[in-house]
C-alpha cells in the first residue's frame, strides 16, 4: 500500500491540491491501518492477542471515513467532472471504475459500523479478519483510484482545486 502511494505522489504530486490533500489523507490512513493491524514496525502492539485500544480503533475509523469522504465529495467530483468536460473515453472509464470503488466503500463502512463503538460481541478473532478484509478491499481501492487518476492526467490538464 506505502509503494503504491509513493508512486501515486511521484507522479501526480502538485497537480491538484485536492488530489495532494488527499492523498496525504490516504498516508495517514495506511500508517493508521498498520499500527492496528500489527505490521513492522508496530508489530508488538497486539502481542497478547486482545483488541488495540479503542481510542486506536475510533482513530482509524475517523481517519477511514474522512478519506471516503474526501474522494467521494471531492476528487471524485473534480475528476468525473473533468472528464465529462473533457472526453468521452475518459467519463466511460470514470464510470466503469466508480461501482468498483463503492464495493470497497462497502466493506470500509461496514468495519467502520462495528468497531468505531466498543461492543461485547467484537472479539479479536473477528477483528483480525475484517481487518485483513477491509486492507485488501483498500488496496484494491487505491489501485482503482490512481487507474482513475492516471487516466485523467494522462489526457487531461488537472485543474488545481
Amino acid at each position: 500500500m506505502y509503494t503504491r502511494l509513493q508512486s501515486a505522489r511521484q507522479q501526480w504530486g502538485g497537480s491538484s491540491t485536492a488530489i495532494d490533500n488527499w492523498l496525504e489523507e490516504r498516508q495517514q490512513l495506511i500508517v493508521s491501518y498498520c499500527k492496528l493491524a500489527a505490521l513492522p514496525p508496530f508489530d508488538k502492539q497486539q502481542q497478547d492477542k486482545k483488541l488495540p485500544e479503542q481510542e486506536n480503533i475510533l482513530g482509524f475509523c475517523q481517519l477511514l471515513v474522512d478519506y471516503l469522504s474526501a474522494g467521494h465529495f471531492e476528487v471524485y467530483d473534480q475528476i468525473v467532472s473533468q472528464c465529462e468536460i473533457k472526453g468521452s473515453d475518459s467519463k466511460s472509464l470514470a464510470e466503469a471504475l466508480y461501482p468498483k470503488i463503492s464495493a470497497s466503500t462497502d466493506i470500509a463502512l461496514e468495519f467502520n459500523d462495528i468497531y468505531a463503538e466498543p461492543s461485547a460481541d467484537n472479539d479479536f478473532e473477528t477483528f483480525d479478519h475484517d481487518l485483513s478484509a477491509l486492507g485488501q478491499a483498500l488496496e484494491d481501492r487505491f489501485g482503482l483510484e490512481d487507474e482513475l487518476i492516471q487516466t485523467l492526467h494522462a489526457n487531461h490538464v488537472i485543474v488545481s482545486a
